[in-house]
């Protein structure tokens, strides 16, 4: 099933409000609809994962994840590692029951469960990536072993009750949030007293300085892109940790290693860079012929009903997304990998 026909229209709906809630927020001062991007989160995030999730398939797979790379490594083959990398560092072994916040369509919930032989419930609250994911899971004969969920992130403990998993993880996704602290509050009440919380966020870093007009412009223009409500600096997710009552372990932003090879280097469109034979068509999409043809495509998919209408505005605000991010990547401003492993205490 398409997203143009989920629903008899309510994606086509979804991706239409998006679009022109954007508009409407481009039109004005940088980050002047910031409060009502963060009240209405749901919505914004909603619409641009309807109008986006076709694309970042199209474009990487099945985890929508950044991830560091060994020169020569396979991008497939990052993506897994760092999806690897997390579980191993939160020690999640068989028989604990694992929440991935905000899993997308499952690429990560499948890779982890292969690798740790954990249970894994992914939480969405777009309906449109959740029948996604069931069906891949499915394919994958996975099923017994990884479950999806709708729901909000900001109502865990509503939805699934206090003291429930063994572990949490969120890749990339609680940027979407209001606020992190209400997320990590959440978090930590559906964690068992001793239960472990890994992150890795989006985040502005420690040389970020929104005073400075180029720097809140980078900021404003990865919040479009990626339907994020506000961008926030890496220290206020260290501060709505602990303030929440989490116990840090560990702490480090991957992008900081001197890798030879960058994050975001699929981002650049530059065919000298892909890393393996397989991984050029990767790189060829984002560069100038690959965005031709894939924004004439869409064109041509949106006239043929195939995709929703609006889709190819989100796919416009994506290019947006691309070249902020590998700007923020190139001048050291933004991170996708801040990683934090940290443990609700035992109570008593």
């Amino acid at each position: 099933m398409s997203s143009a026909q989920l629903d008899d229209g309510r994606v086509e709906k979804r991706v239409a409000n998006y679009t022109a809630f954007w508009q409407k927020d481009i039109s004005k001062e940088v980050g002047a609809d910031t409060e009502n991007r963060i009240d209405s989160y749901t919505d914004v995030v909603n619409g641009y994962y309807d109008g986006a999730t076709e694309l970042y398939e199209y474009g990487w797979s099945q985890s929508f994840h950044f991830s560091r790379f060994y020169k020569g490594e396979a991008f497939a083959a990052s993506l897994a590692r760092h999806e690897h990398y997390l579980a191993a560092k939160m020690n999640i072994h068989p028989g604990m029951r694992v929440l991935d916040v905000g899993c997308g369509v499952g690429g990560p919930a499948r890779e982890i469960a292969r690798f740790a032989d954990a249970t894994i419930v992914g939480l969405n609250n777009n309906d449109f990536q959740i029948q996604r994911a069931r069906r891949y899971t499915t394919r994958a004969g996975l099923s017994d072993q990884v479950s999806f969920a709708k729901g909000d992130f900001m109502k865990l403990a509503e939805q699934f009750g206090e003291n429930s998993f063994d572990a949490v993880y969120a890749i990339e996704a609680t940027v979407h949030a209001p606020s992190w602290e209400g997320v990590y509050e959440q978090i930590r009440r559906v964690l068992k007293p001793g239960g472990v919380f890994g992150v890795y966020e989006w985040c502005m870093t420690d040389s970020w300085d929104p005073s400075i007009p180029e720097h809140k412009e980078l900021a404003h223009q990865i919040e479009i892109g990626n339907g994020i409500p506000e961008m926030r600096p890496l220290a206020k997710a260290r501060e709505a940790l602990v303030k929440v009552g989490f116990q840090i372990e560990h702490e480090e932003d991957l992008a900081e290693r001197p890798d030879v090879v960058p994050w975001y280097y699929p981002l650049e469109g530059d065919l000298r860079k892909a890393q393996t034979v397989w991984d050029y068509f990767t790189v060829w999409r984002m560069s100038w012929s690959g965005k031709f043809v894939t924004h004439n495509a869409i064109l041509l998919m949106e006239l043929l009903r195939l995709v929703p209408k609006g889709t190819h505005d989100v796919g416009e605000t994506l290019k947006i997304a691309a070249d902020a991010l590998v700007k923020g990547g190139q001048t050291k401003l933004f991170t996708p990998m801040y990683l934090v492993v940290s443990r609700k205490p035992l109570e008593g």
